[in-house]
Formats: C-alpha cells, structure tokens, sequence
C-alpha cells in the first residue's frame, strides 16, 4: 500500500471518539498459562476490556512494552506480528502459546509520519510485555495490534516528550497501553522467589504509594524524575518497567482524570494498573 492510501485510511478513522490510554503490569511468564482471567491481576484486565468495549470502537492497540529495549525508537510494521517468546528455562508449553492477532501497518506508518525519528520494521512482533496483557484484554486476538520500542538510552524526559507527540492517535481510535511495572527489581525479586517466599520486603508498598500520591496529584515532573525520590533508585534499578509509565502518562489531557484499576505487590514487584480517560 503507497504512502497516500495509508494516509487516506488513517485519515478516515479521525474524529472519534478519544480514547483512553492504559498502564498495566504484565505480570511473570509463570501465569501466561492461566485460565483467563483466573487470578485478580489478569481479572482485572478483563474487566478493563469489557467496559473499553462497551464504550468505544478500536480501530488498533499500540503497546509500548518493557521488554522491546533498542538502540533509537522502533514501531513495528508486520501485518502479522510473531508471538514472542523472550524468555528462558521454562516448560514446553510456555514455547507453545500463540497470540494471532494481525498487525496494523497503517498506523504503524501514522507513527513515523507524526514521529519522523522512529523507524519501521518487521523484525519483531509481541513479546511478553505485550501477549499476556492482551490475551486478557482481547482473548479472541481480534483487534489489531503493534508496539513501540524503547530507546533504552534516552532519558525519562525523552520519553515523555516522545509520547506526547502520539496524542493524536487517540482521536483516530487507537487504544495505547504502556506495559511496564512501577516497582521492578528482578534482583531482589529473586532472592525470595527462589526461596518460595512471596512477603514483600516493605519498600515496594512505600515507593508504590509515593507513585499512586504523585499520579493522584498529576505530578508528572516529580515521576519523570523518579531517581531523585527516595526508593527510586531500588524501586527501578533500570528503567525498561518505569519508562512505559510516562508514555501513558504523555498522552493525558489536562482536564483528564487517572482511574486506579489494579493495586498489587510482590517481592520487589508492583501490578498496579490505571486508566486515564
């Protein structure tokens, strides 16, 4: 398809009604072969999914996922995005999980076109940033479907500015996820994973709240300068799962309100979820 045709296509979904944009937790690869939405995490997705639905028409999911880290900004392209199995030692069937949906080449070209500095490709498709979330929010693999990556050597402020030149895209019906975790520390994590003991260490809970009073305040500089609060640095040792964050939070509007979707902790782990919009 020319450049014009993806213009025209896209050009006909403007005017709708704006939608809104989610954050989530992806959860562990350990829970990609629950039932759907058997445990309150993966719930609560549906139940995101069900009232999105209800409400709006969505002509397209991006996903902007902690686990595509690139050098420069990528949008994938592939009319039929792979399922991504991008981690390791676990059983047969963690391999054998599917997510078919088709990919969206047309607002994959919107990307580029409002963001000249991102860059398409086919070489990726859904890694497990992106799969498990939507095979909740959308088991029937039936809405389009890409992502974005992240520049794992830009700045937080970067990203944000970045997302805010995506705005658009929520008048034209596409839904934006950022998939990440506000607290992520795989090291500590594994220390009492290992050892079967899922107790929270305590500072999950005390950074978790300092994001939930910053958001509630809509204080986006004091997020996007996460480093300088005072677990910061312990909460997000890397920021892959915090920077998918601000991407969601770049395409509020000033008047728009963030709903709390999901609250939960683990060792060294936070799933709390919300939606602006």
């Amino acid at each position: 398809m020319k450049l014009q045709a993806f213009s025209q296509l896209t050009d006909s979904f403007s005017g709708t009604k704006k939608m809104p944009v989610l954050f989530t937790s992806h959860g562990n690869p350990m829970e990609a072969l629950s039932d759907l939405n058997a445990t309150p995490f993966f719930s609560s997705l549906g139940q995101v999914s069900k009232s999105i639905r209800d409400e709006y028409t969505i002509n397209a999911v991006l996903v902007v996922s902690a686990h595509w880290l690139t050098r420069g900004t990528y949008v994938n392209a592939s009319p039929k995005p792979a399922t991504i199995h991008d981690y390791r030692g676990f059983p047969k069937e963690f391999y054998e999980i599917q997510y078919p949906a088709p990919g969206s080449p047309e607002f994959a070209k919107e990307v580029t076109t409002l963001i000249p500095a991102v860059k398409q490709t086919t070489e990726w498709g859904l890694d497990h940033g992106s799969w498990p979330v939507l095979r909740h929010l959308f088991p029937q693999a039936d809405v389009p479907v890409f992502q974005m990556s992240i520049d794992y050597h830009q700045s937080a402020q970067y990203h944000f500015d970045l997302g805010r030149q995506l705005k658009s895209l929520r008048n034209k019906g596409v839904l934006m996820i950022g998939s990440g975790a506000v607290v992520h520390n795989l090291r500590a994590a594994s220390e009492r994973f290992f050892k079967g003991d899922m107790t929270p260490y305590g500072w999950e809970k005390e950074f978790d709240e300092w994001v939930k009073t910053q958001l509630d305040k809509k204080d986006i500089t004091k997020l996007i300068h996460y480093e300088k609060a005072k677990l910061g640095l312990l909460a997000a040792p890397t920021p892959d799962h915090y920077v998918p964050m601000l991407y969601s939070l770049a395409l509020m509007d000033d008047d728009e309100t963030i709903e709390h979707t999901f609250e939960e902790l683990l060792p060294a782990f936070s799933n709390r979820g919300f939606r602006i919009g």
